[in-house]
């Protein structure tokens, strides 16, 4: 690989991931295929913890192309596929003058609220798709809509 461009751009923390694994960082030291900084090992490790690594290139071009009805900043959209907000409520600060380009008009928060729902399309950390699947093995609803914790 050559770097046609230094510092052409932000990255992803998908793409900074993909960079790392191509370099083989990872969770194996001896698969590695050039040297590879401790540092980098660090950053794999949290990447790891992130919705990063359950990204795709796929994933992330579509959700860009549905990003393009919205006007969005690039540095918006970047921390938008990052943070990957879950809520109106996270998304709130990350979009700079939010009540000056989209007001309070019901139209503009319909607007917001479908876009909330496009971004919790992509995939999620792997810490919350554990604790969703974990949700559903680990409750029983009883016929008067009371959840109990089942234990073994």
């Amino acid at each position: 690989m050559k770097i046609l461009e230094a510092n052409a751009g932000a990255l992803t923390n998908f793409e900074v991931l993909d960079f790392l694994r191509s370099r083989g960082a990872g969770r194996d030291p001896t698969r590695v295929i050039v040297p590879v900084a401790p540092s980098e090992f660090k950053v794999y490790d949290y990447l790891e913890q992130t919705a990063a690594c359950n990204q795709t290139r796929q994933a992330i071009g579509e959700f860009l192309e549905k990003c393009k009805s919205i006007k969005l900043a690039k540095a918006e959209i970047l921390n938008i596929i990052n943070i990957r907000p879950s809520s109106l409520v996270e998304l709130y600060p990350i979009i700079e003058e939010y009540d000056n380009r989209f007001g309070e008009a019901t139209e503009a928060a319909e607007t917001m609220e479908e876009f909330v729902e496009t971004v919790q399309q992509l995939p999620p950390p792997p810490n919350q798709m554990q604790s969703e699947q974990g949700t559903a093995a680990d409750e029983t609803e009883v016929p008067d809509g009371e959840k109990i914790e089942v234990t073994e």
